[in-house]
């Protein structure tokens, strides 16, 4: 079966119950069947645990029977397959189940940074639409009756009011189209490109650089606790950095690994992460909790990523509130001064 894959989300709830069976002593296959729903329900989800049910029964290992059901992505599997073949099934699986929750978190902070800010720009060009077409129109409509002609009076300056509007107009216009396809090409093959180029911008430079530092140690912390030696460990993490800077420094600290430095060691000399992070490692290192240390700096980078998050997200909010006023408040005194003109030559 090659069925669709399931969200973040849908990852996370699925290796969280399976875990909490397990660890209620459940057997695997008597676990998939109870997180059915009830007999002839439909949905993709059921289909997926039908054929996963099945596949247990026939003697599949867990890792071989969530891929035929063709729901979950290759990490997902490789850390079962690890976890399976390291006799920390139940481990992996809670590992996994805190890393796609992280991970669902992180992409709904990252696309509300993105989301809110475009139904602000589309608001502008409502209000900006709205006032080249019904508002300003009907100010020079009338002016144009009192002087006879506008253009050739002294108050000729409500001109201004269209140029600027459709000036504001264009830019906020262009800045739609250059989201969309943004957004269009990072999904369809070209996101390396597109986040080099988000880079280059330091507040998002920053986001990027942390969130690709989040995934790497999430996912180094969860292969390690799945039970792959540390070499490959660091070899399949890296790959789910997409940041080149980020991989350079990975692969000075593996370079530095290979001639006998722990990681801890390997990490700070590379400058792989702020010192104030990489200090954590060192001694977690000589006491043996590296993985914990590993889960309290994916926490924490986490959270950086959500702070910087926030903090962009209010910056923006308060420039396009700002471009927003301004274009108003120009456009409406462009018009107003006009009608204050008349009615001092009238007065």
């Amino acid at each position: 079966m090659a069925g669709n894959k399931l969200s973040l989300l849908g990852v996370s709830a699925f290796c969280e119950s399976m875990a909490s069976m397990l660890d209620a002593g459940i057997e695997i296959s008597e676990a998939a069947s109870l997180m059915k729903q009830k007999k002839g329900s439909a949905g993709q989800l059921n289909e997926g645990l039908q054929v996963i049910e099945s596949s247990l029964q026939e003697g599949s290992t867990l890792k071989d029977a969530m891929e035929k059901s063709g729901m979950f992505p290759e990490y997902a599997l490789q850390m079962v397959e690890a976890g399976e073949a390291t006799g920390k099934t139940e481990e992996a699986l809670k590992r996994l189940a805190g890393y796609y929750s992280s991970q669902h978190s992180l992409k709904e902070k990252i696309t509300s940074t993105i989301i809110y800010p475009m139904a602000m720009i589309v608001l502008i060009i409502i209000v900006l639409f709205l006032m080249l077409r019904l508002v300003l129109p009907a100010f020079a409509n009338v002016y144009e009756t009192l002087t006879g002609s506008l253009s050739q009076s002294s108050y000729s300056y409500i001109t201004y009011a269209f140029a600027f509007c459709r000036i504001a107009l264009i830019v906020m216009v262009v800045l739609v189209a250059l989201t969309v396809i943004g957004w269009f090409m990072y999904g369809h093959g070209f996101r390396k490109q597109i986040s080099a180029l988000l880079s280059r911008i330091p507040a998002a430079g920053n986001i990027l650089k942390n969130l690709a530092l989040y995934r790497f140690t999430s996912a180094y912390e969860v292969y390690l606790s799945s039970g792959f030696l540390q070499d490959d460990a660091i070899a399949k993490a890296r790959e789910m950095s997409e940041h080149p800077e980020v991989n350079e420094k990975i692969d000075k600290a593996k370079a530095l690994m290979d001639e006998g430095n722990g990681f801890a060691r390997s990490a700070n000399e590379a400058e792989l992460y702020e010192p104030v992070y990489g200090r954590m490692l060192i001694p977690a290192e000589r006491s043996g909790d590296m993985e914990g240390a590993l889960k309290r700096l994916s926490d924490l980078l986490s959270s950086s990523v959500m702070t910087s998050s926030d903090a962009l997200l209010g910056s923006l909010e308060s420039i396009l509130s700002g471009v927003l006023m301004v274009t108003v408040a120009v456009a409406l005194l462009c018009v107003m001064l006009p009608l204050i003109g008349i009615m001092n030559s009238i007065g």
